[in-house]
């Protein structure tokens, strides 16, 4: 499984995050060990109480465990990933919080550890994490039969299309995919070997490079989103001046936004709130059933684990009976009953122990198979949507920058072919604006 660890502060903004329900579909506290609070909140509190005793800043070790996407993993697997992580950072027996998320239909963990050393009331040193994290990670892979990601077996092949949170969210601005818009700035780049083949092919899909003025070479969509070319691409700046040139020669910012307010019409901005307007119309009934399966399957669980409460303490009870109280126990102690009966029950709570936990995953196996299943649907609306945006981003930048024609403009002819061409425009836009969801009653 991939391992994402960090030193960090800020105990409230990562509660908050560990123990959100929102985001998330299910939220579940699997272990809150060293804390003398049994909350998330109170625990990492306590966390940075502790490190006001020292001069650590970053008092925490924050880390994500993530698997592969069609895997399901039984906790062991994850516990015992977290033992193994912890005694090679050197964090063992140090108090910890572990919680699972579960969302689009995956289940991965995270676990926070308090680096505050109390008996020395020093902070534990942390080095060469990212190391010994991709160590234990390969070890899991091969462990566990997954296949190995490619950047594990040759660090050339590592995805060029991994992002940063802020282009995650500079994406979700525009309702974009960041891996198609990255995978887009390095086709283009790709397939061009000179300046204007560079611009144009960006052009075709509706960016248009400029000067930035906190980074030489960015390119701006039609949306006014500005991105960095250098990030997107994967190359230095000296060989984006080899082929583009000089940052001197290109527009700023703000005169490419200018020329793109001016070329983008009003009429070809409604065409973009439609097709939004009918992708979300047809994306209602999964988000329907998709909030409907999270609130049946939170009640499912809920009631396993009022079910599974009820039954454990009435086999406790059952196991506590055997044990005879007063003189009989001093007699049972010396005949060996006591003794035996001891062995039986932890015996048993072990076994009654296992079986719950095996009742557990299996319900949360099957809720992920439901959910997966569910998400491939969205996941196909979602890429047939991106689909017709592109294809209509691509029309508008082919209507407002034509093809140079050395031809006199303005011939009463060229009006009627103008005329013609938009009417053919419109009527090939109006198929993809009635509908975007071919089987809305698609049986779950």
């Amino acid at each position: 499984m991939i391992l994402k660890g960090s030193q960090r502060a800020g105990a409230n903004q990562l509660a908050k995050h560990l123990i959100n329900g929102e985001q998330n579909e299910h939220v579940t506290i699997h272990q809150i060990r060293g804390f003398m609070d049994d909350t998330v909140t109170g625990a990492l509190n306590e966390a940075y109480a502790l490190s006001r005793g020292t001069q650590c800043k970053q008092f925490m070790f924050s880390l994500s465990l993530n698997p592969p996407q069609n895997e399901t993993v039984p906790v062991e697997v994850f516990e015992d990933a977290l033992n193994r992580i912890e005694k090679k950072l050197g964090l063992e027996n140090q108090p910890r919080i572990v919680v699972f998320h579960e969302k689009h239909g995956r289940r991965h963990a995270h676990c926070v550890w308090s680096r505050i050393n109390i008996e020395e009331m020093k902070a534990i040193n942390l080095p060469y994490t990212k190391l010994k994290l991709m160590d234990i990670s390969k070890q899991l892979y091969l462990e566990n039969g997954w296949q190995l990601p490619k950047g594990f077996i040759n660090k050339a092949h590592k995805n060029p299309l991994n992002y940063t949170r802020a282009e995650w969210q500079q994406a979700a601005r525009t309702n974009q995919n960041p891996k198609a818009i990255k995978a887009t700035f390095q086709e283009c780049w790709a397939a061009s070997d000179s300046k204007d083949a560079f611009s144009a092919a960006l052009k075709e899909r509706g960016y248009f490079v400029a000067r930035g003025d906190r980074r030489s070479f960015v390119a701006v969509d039609v949306f006014g989103e500005v991105y960095s070319l250098t990030r997107q691409i994967g190359v230095k700046k000296k060989e984006l001046e080899n082929r583009i040139g000089k940052a001197d020669t290109l527009p700023s910012v703000e005169q490419v936004k200018k020329s793109i307010s001016k070329q983008l019409s009003n009429i070809l901005n409604n065409f973009l709130n439609e097709q939004n307007k009918d992708y979300k119309k047809s994306l209602k009934p999964l988000l329907d059933i998709k909030k409907a399966m999270t609130r049946q399957h939170r009640i499912d669980r809920s009631a396993q684990k009022s079910y599974q409460e009820k039954r454990w303490q009435k086999e406790e009870m059952q196991r506590v009976s055997r044990i005879r109280k007063g003189f009989r126990s001093i007699w049972d102690k010396i005949n060996g009953r006591y003794w035996k009966s001891r062995k039986q029950n932890e015996k048993e709570a072990w076994l009654a122990h296992v079986r719950d936990r095996d009742e557990r995953q299996n319900l949360i196996e099957k809720q992920l198979n439901q959910r997966q299943h569910l998400q491939t649907q969205l996941n196909l609306s979602h890429g047939k949507h991106e689909k017709d945006r592109e294809n209509l981003i691509r029309n508008i930048s082919h209507m407002n920058n034509p093809e140079p024609t050395t031809q006199e403009p303005s011939t009463q002819k060229d009006h009627i072919h103008d005329k013609f061409a938009e009417k053919n425009y419109k009527r090939e836009l109006k198929p993809q604006n009635e509908k975007h969801f071919d089987n809305p009653d698609l049986e779950l």
